[in-house]
């Protein structure tokens, strides 16, 4: 294996990941076996076992991968973030080591990306297949496009830090899906729905939504802020809060008054932001995403990167789910470039 150069945990980039709809998932080779996309990787579920954390503990977030669950763990990327950790515990026990270490980590980020495990010894295909040039190395995986993270055994705060910043990044681009745990995974819940009422909500999250509910939205932009700080990567807590400060950017504008000075002021983009988040509040997210995708067409600088910003805060708004969001990322990917 050759080495080639790839991103250090300090300066990770997920921007690349986005992608247009079915295009083909590159840095697999086009055929053999364990190829995505062909028949030795399809079949199988995501789940051939979960891999150990400390003291072996399994964690519900992780699952070793071969090649007849491959090619499923690459499909949960269209879901949310899968991290693919290449290891060999025999030719380098730290890699091993760092794979353990991604695994027990994965379940303090609650579903934010989903582990899979490749021992290289085990399933050489999958590593040929995916052109992996050295060991320990992880990749990240969204919407069944690859991107190498690091390669370096990282001690545990230091792995911690880095995955961290893939989940902000990831929620500052509105991707804010989890995984669910997998089946048969130490800490896996069943939810009993027996009364068919709706699942409780987490009490951390009880202040923010008591204050959205009662008009107080400086209260709730607080409340939000105080859980992120708590937990950089909680981007359930980075969705409400940019849910609350649309709420709070809006609460005294006038629609009518609002559309005219946009209709004057074609340049002006606070003007333009604030007429995309009128139109978000009241439904029309298409619209709202097409005017500020303009917006970056035809501005440049601080302008063009500042609206970008709020089309992506608005994107985690309305849900990475959302097939209008999907559109629009790559109606401002086409902008962009």
């Amino acid at each position: 294996m050759t080495q080639r150069p790839f991103s250090r945990p300090g300066a990770i980039d997920l921007s690349v990941l986005k992608r247009p709809a079915g295009a083909p998932a590159p840095g697999a080779a086009p055929g053999g076996p364990g190829a995505p996309g062909t028949p030795g990787a399809a079949g199988g579920a995501a789940g051939g076992g979960t891999a150990g954390g400390p003291a072996g503990s399994p964690s519900p977030y992780a699952t070793l991968v071969d090649e007849q669950s491959f090619q499923t763990v690459l499909e949960a990327s269209r879901t949310a973030a899968v991290l693919l950790v290449f290891f060999s515990r025999s030719r380098m026990p730290e890699s091993g080591q760092l794979a353990d270490d991604v695994a027990a980590l994965s379940a303090e980020f609650e579903g934010r990306f989903l582990v899979g495990l490749v021992d290289i010894d085990a399933t050489p295909q999958i590593a040929q297949a995916m052109q992996i040039p050295s060991i320990p190395l992880v990749v990240a995986v969204l919407d069944g496009r690859p991107m190498p993270l690091f390669q370096d055994v990282l001690p545990l705060e230091e792995l911690r830090a880095a995955l961290t910043q893939v989940v902000q990044q990831l929620a500052a681009q509105g991707i804010t899906q989890r995984h669910q745990p997998l089946p048969g995974a130490a800490g896996a819940v069943v939810a009993d729905d027996e009364d068919g009422g709706e699942p409780p909500i987490d009490p951390r999250y009880l202040p923010a939504q008591e204050a959205l509910e009662a008009g107080d939205n400086d209260r709730a932009v607080a409340e939000y802020e105080k859980l992120l700080a708590a937990n950089p990567a909680d981007a359930e807590a980075a969705t409400g809060l940019a849910r609350a400060k649309l709420l709070r950017r809006t609460a005294t504008a006038d629609l009518q008054a609002a559309r005219a000075a946009a209709a004057e002021r074609a340049d002006d983009v606070d003007a333009q932001i604030l007429v995309a988040d009128l139109d978000v509040l009241g439904g029309h997210v298409d619209d709202a995403f097409a005017r500020l995708v303009e917006v970056v067409r035809r501005t440049a600088g601080d302008d063009k990167e500042r609206v970008r910003q709020h089309l992506v805060e608005l994107f985690g708004v309305v849900g990475n789910a959302d097939p209008r969001v999907a559109r629009a990322r790559q109606q401002l990917a086409s902008a962009l470039f």
